[in-house]
């Protein structure tokens, strides 16, 4: 478990959704008020060992000396608000960042990023707390950006990145990937101009359920890579 959490991190780097910055975490599969998450560290160099357990509360249960992020509450409000939910990305894609920023939504390009048809809302922090540092770093804001994502897989941060979560660790890196290459797809085919023939609602649900039941695939590949 705490090697996949740590796999993740680094899958993130290797597939350009991370940089030094990013994290991901997962619900602790024997408490579910309780998650996992990697102490304060760039992504690429996390290991199984950097691994700290929260409480839903976003207290260190354990701390051992470690720092862990400032944004842990970004976590742990989507954790309290979405029994669903069992895993979270965070990253700052320059791709995605755009989306955020204009009136232009966030479409399902193709059927790897199906999960964007559900529709892909926008957390404006400054609605609720006017003029911050933009960062997820207490138990409000965190609640805020959860209430903003509602029931969807990806929400995008105003001026700041996105969110993607899942059922599990696995679906969440593959969302969190697919919604950076989406991101691109859609950019390049705007060049092109006219409509643009994205997936709508129930294509989006149909192929996201074959998604789902194949991921295992992806980060069999995706894992192997970081790990020899």
């Amino acid at each position: 478990m705490l090697d996949d959490l740590a796999a993740a991190s680094r899958i993130l780097v290797d597939q350009g959704v991370f940089d030094a910055a990013g994290h991901v975490s997962m619900r602790h599969p024997d408490d579910p008020e309780r998650f996992l998450m990697p102490r304060s560290l760039a992504p690429a160099l996390v290991g199984p060992g950097d691994i700290m357990e929260f409480t839903i509360e976003c207290e260190p249960v354990d701390a051992q000396g470690r720092t862990p992020f400032i944004e842990r509450y970004l976590h742990g409000g989507i954790y309290r608000a979405r029994p669903d939910v069992m895993a979270v990305a965070h990253g700052h894609s320059p791709s995605v960042i755009p989306f955020g920023l204009t009136s232009t939504p966030m479409r399902a390009t193709y059927h790897n990023a199906a999960f964007l048809a559900y529709g892909v809302p926008v957390f404006d922090i400054r609605a609720k707390f006017g003029a911050t540092d933009i960062v997820i770093n207490s138990a409000p804001r965190g609640a805020a950006l959860a209430e903003s994502l509602g029931d969807k897989a990806v929400l995008l941060l105003r001026a700041h990145g996105f969110v993607a979560v899942g059922p599990s660790l696995q679906t969440a890196v593959f969302r969190a990937i697919f919604t950076e290459i989406s991101a691109r797809v859609q950019l390049q085919a705007a060049t092109l101009g006219g409509p643009m023939a994205a997936l709508d609602a129930e294509e989006g649900r149909k192929a996201d359920a074959i998604n789902l039941a194949t991921v295992g695939r992806s980060w069999e590949l995706w894992r192997r890579r970081v790990t020899t």
